[in-house]
């Protein structure tokens, strides 16, 4: 047995730390290991990543614009068609709402695309990065690609009780929307019905609402590993699914710690680089020449330049830090399984193995 010597002259030798061939030792890892983790993994493999980024947003674009057009040649008869003579009626404006839903329906499927397909891609930069291994572009993008139907199934399942709280939400916005229009009528036509009632029950809807957050979030937490496991134990949607519920079991609390300090960070950034931005826009637009020759036009022109540029800060913004919460994801998938499995040999050995 190998002693080393302490204050008195003996005692043992201190244990050697674990491993470490790429971002994180391959043991039990604190926050501060998960958060570090995931900065290094984006700063070994930013190109791949903002690629990556930036390919998801534009196949986004391109099921936006497809599904668009297809939307507004489908609805042009009628959209086109001149309105019978007299009051408009709601129904005159049925292509138009047609055409508000399917844009929407478009974004939708857009922005599900390529959330999906980023998390696929970072659960492939994860899986190297922990080992210490390159990674190029054609590589994350193939297995991001072969994996992107387990992994939209595990978002979409996960992201439907999320959708519950939003719903009711805007149901019970809709019924407050309702009750005020029911109380202007009745204030100057003398109805007797003031809406009263609608308001109390979009108030109970409301409360329902904020109600059923926490359970949104608890089911968010339990498989928010799923599209890790989707990709590296090659599962389908529901194993994935079962396999975040099983890893996070008993470490639920520690999960969402993580993670919320890695959106807290995230948000932070955002926000300061957005507000400071977005001042230095409406500084440099309605500057002092704006404000002494201002008319209909230059207003006009200036409100718009500010809104394309916030637009468009906030695009590169979201390309730029994307990544950063589903690299924690990945690193937390990695720290579950060696505290519950004893991962860590197994990954000592493969990266020795090179």
């Amino acid at each position: 047995m190998t002693y080393a010597p302490g204050p008195y002259g003996y005692g043992y030798a201190p244990a050697p730390p674990p491993p470490k061939p790429g971002v994180i030792p391959l043991a039990p890892l604190d926050l501060n290991h998960v958060l570090s983790g995931a900065f290094v993994a984006y700063r070994r493999h930013w190109k791949v990543l903002l690629g990556i980024t930036v390919a998801a947003y534009a196949v986004a674009a391109v099921v936006v614009v497809g599904l668009g057009a297809a939307a507004w040649a489908a609805l042009a008869d009628r959209w086109t068609a001149t309105p019978a003579p007299g009051d408009p009626d709601l129904w005159d404006l049925m292509p138009f709402f047609l055409v508000l839903g399917a844009l929407w329906l478009a974004c939708s499927v857009g922005l599900l695309l390529a959330t999906g397909l980023l998390h696929a891609a970072v659960a492939v930069v994860v899986q190297e990065a922990v080992l210490g291994r390159p990674v190029g572009f054609g590589t994350v993008w193939r297995r991001a690609w072969s994996r992107l139907g387990s992994v939209l199934g595990s978002v979409v399942l996960s992201a439907l009780a999320g959708l519950v709280p939003v719903l009711l939400f805007l149901v019970g916005l809709c019924l407050m929307l309702g009750a005020m229009i029911a109380s202007i009528g009745a204030d100057q036509g003398g109805h007797a019905d003031n809406g009263t009632g609608w308001a109390l029950t979009g108030l109970l809807v409301l409360l329902l609402a904020f109600g059923t957050m926490p359970l949104a979030i608890w089911i968010w937490v339990k498989f928010s590993l799923a599209p890790t496991a989707a990709v590296v134990e090659s599962a389908g949607a529901l194993t994935a699914m079962r396999r975040s519920a099983q890893l996070v079991r008993g470490s639920w609390w520690r999960v969402f710690g993580y993670t919320l300090v890695m959106l807290l960070i995230v948000g932070g950034i955002t926000f300061v680089v957005q507000m400071s931005v977005s001042l230095v826009t409406q500084v440099s637009v309605f500057a002092t020449p704006l404000a002494q020759h201002a008319t209909p036009g230059t207003v006009f022109a200036a409100v718009g330049t500010m809104a394309a540029t916030s637009g468009l800060l906030q695009l590169l913004t979201q390309a730029l830090l994307g990544p950063l919460q589903p690299l924690t994801s990945g690193l937390l998938y990695v720290d579950q399984r060696i505290r519950k499995e004893n991962l860590g040999p197994v990954l000592a050995r493969t990266a020795a193995r090179g």
